[in-house]
């Protein structure tokens, strides 16, 4: 029989700071394995005694299962201080215009906006807006110009309704004077209006949408 299966503890209720719930239930569990292993011993049959073999790998099998406690413990404290660590310098960008790697922008207050670059000069292009779920909702005609430029989504519908707030994505396909596709990269931008952290991923609110604070490339003084 082995010890550390029929090792029970009964649970109770209990407030505590990260990590310190697995540290407490850790070494009462290993008293209590402790206990039971010196009573088994004081009290085997001494013409059949228990290998020691058996004892000496229980005691691995737990000393394993405590550091693995212990460490995940100690990680999750690490991870929370980074996060909120995180959090307090990204508070600095609330209120500065931002401009992310990525195509996402939030519909919200604003419209949704965002820059483009193209290899070569274009002229016109079509705008695909898609939602979160990846459901095309809405694709125009727009008028471009040079290289560089921006481009705003109102969130009008073609029925005539406002999409509902939230993140969307543009793909923009664009032209040159002869009609030729041109490749072209897009940026998202907005004004930082609030930072968030879940699961350690820090993010910023931009117009409605979470983007990750890893996908910023510039900011600037809101004006």
């Amino acid at each position: 029989m082995s010890l550390i299966a029929s090792t029970q503890n009964p649970a109770t209720p209990v407030v505590a700071a990260p990590g310190s719930t697995a540290k407490s239930t850790i070494g009462s569990d290993f008293n209590m394995f402790l206990k039971l292993l010196t009573t088994q011993m004081q009290n085997q049959d001494p013409l059949s005694p228990m290998d020691s073999a058996q004892y000496t790998q229980q005691l691995v099998q737990y000393s394993q299962v405590e550091q693995s406690v212990l460490q995940s413990g100690t990680l999750k404290d690490i991870l929370a201080s980074l996060s909120t660590q995180s959090v307090s310098q990204a508070a600095g960008f609330i209120g500065r215009d931002a401009e992310f790697d990525t195509a996402v922008a939030g519909l919200g207050a604003k419209p949704a906006s965002w820059t483009y670059a193209a290899a070569g000069d274009v002229t016109t292009g079509t705008a695909t807006i898609t939602d979160a779920l990846g459901k095309v909702v809405d694709t125009r005609t727009v008028a471009l110009t040079g290289k560089n430029g921006s481009y705003s989504w109102d969130g009008l519908l073609p029925n005539g309704m406002k999409a509902t707030d939230g993140a969307y994505t543009l793909s923009l396909s664009a032209q040159n004077a002869a009609g030729a596709t041109i490749p072209i990269t897009i940026r998202s931008i907005g004004t930082v209006t609030a930072v968030n952290a879940v699961n350690g991923v820090v993010t910023l609110g931009v117009n409605g949408a979470q983007l990750p604070v890893g996908k910023l490339v510039s900011l600037a003084v809101a004006g």
